[in-house]
């Protein structure tokens, strides 16, 4: 067990005989098996893939607890503190890969695949013997009209609604990363209080857009080309809006215990970047999914 002492800048600190990892590498395994065997309609595999979230969510939060309780001690020197700063860069930039993976997708799909479909370069023969007709615009469900016919969702209602919901949101939480560095306890609980409601609230307005397109726009992911790309990118991004909401929900009763000093507060940062990401993200979801 660690000892309570704090560290000079020279030391690195180490834990020792830490049991998280290896409950981690189980419940991933575990929650993984469940969805493999959820997706071959094997009905016992959605309760091995709760049993997995749950033992996953035991363990992030036991594990983060410890790594809270060393930081309080005053374990970590500077040293760590620079490891921890290049850990979450390195996160952020391996999400950054994730998103372009799925940009890349959608830009595939719509400015190779599709006109080559159509007859563009040389998909001349395809688009004369096997989709003979096929008009290659977007967006489309494919010259199968994969799901049948749909609607899109304008860009300039709850998509608009949902970007200035989010911009706005990035300015409270600097406002309140500035209201931590000048020691201004009520008014950083305010502004990441308002961050953490503006948050909730892009999920509602998406939640209700998703309904909006199943029930009355017949927008699924199964809409072909057009539905899979769609929801792939607004739903992962629905995702990490709700993991930002839930970590910024953690550093604000945090905050309200007093864990952080304007000088020493590398979570809340953490968080802060993640949350920017979360926005940069949204503003080109909201030019490529629903304004191009």
């Amino acid at each position: 067990m660690a000892q309570t002492q704090t560290h000079d800048d020279h030391t690195y600190f180490v834990p020792h005989g830490s049991r998280w990892p290896i409950y981690g590498s189980v419940a991933m395994f575990t929650t993984m098996f469940g969805v493999a065997n959820w997706v071959n309609e094997n009905a016992w595999g959605k309760w091995v893939f709760f049993t997995g979230l749950a033992l996953m969510v035991f363990t992030l939060f036991r594990w983060f607890a410890d790594v809270i309780g060393e930081s309080l001690r005053k374990l970590y020197s500077n040293q760590v503190d620079v490891s921890f700063r290049m850990g979450m860069m390195w996160f952020i930039f391996s999400e950054v890969m994730f998103f372009a993976a799925f940009f890349g997708a959608l830009f595939y799909a719509r400015m190779l695949s599709v006109p080559w479909l159509g007859g563009d370069g040389k998909g001349i023969a395809t688009n004369n013997v096997l989709w003979n007709g096929y008009d290659a615009a977007w967006p489309t469900n494919g010259p199968g009209l994969i799901g049948g016919h749909f609607q899109t969702i304008p860009a300039w209602g709850v998509p608009l609604l949902n970007t200035l919901i989010l911009l706005s949101s990035g300015v409270t939480i600097t406002i309140a990363h500035h209201a931590l560095r000048a020691g201004r306890r009520k008014d950083l609980l305010i502004w990441l209080g308002a961050t953490i409601a503006l948050g909730a609230s892009f999920l509602w307005f998406q939640a209700h857009e998703y309904i909006e397109a199943y029930t009355h726009l017949n927008l699924t992911l199964g809409s072909g080309v057009y539905g899979s790309t769609f929801f792939m990118l607004t739903g992962f991004h629905g995702m990490h809006v709700t993991l930002g909401a839930i970590m910024l929900s953690v550093i604000w009763f945090r905050c309200l215990r007093g864990h952080f000093s304007k000088d020493h507060h590398f979570a809340f940062e953490a968080v802060a970047w993640y949350w920017h990401f979360v926005d940069v993200v949204w503003l080109g979801l909201f030019v490529f999914v629903y304004v191009l």
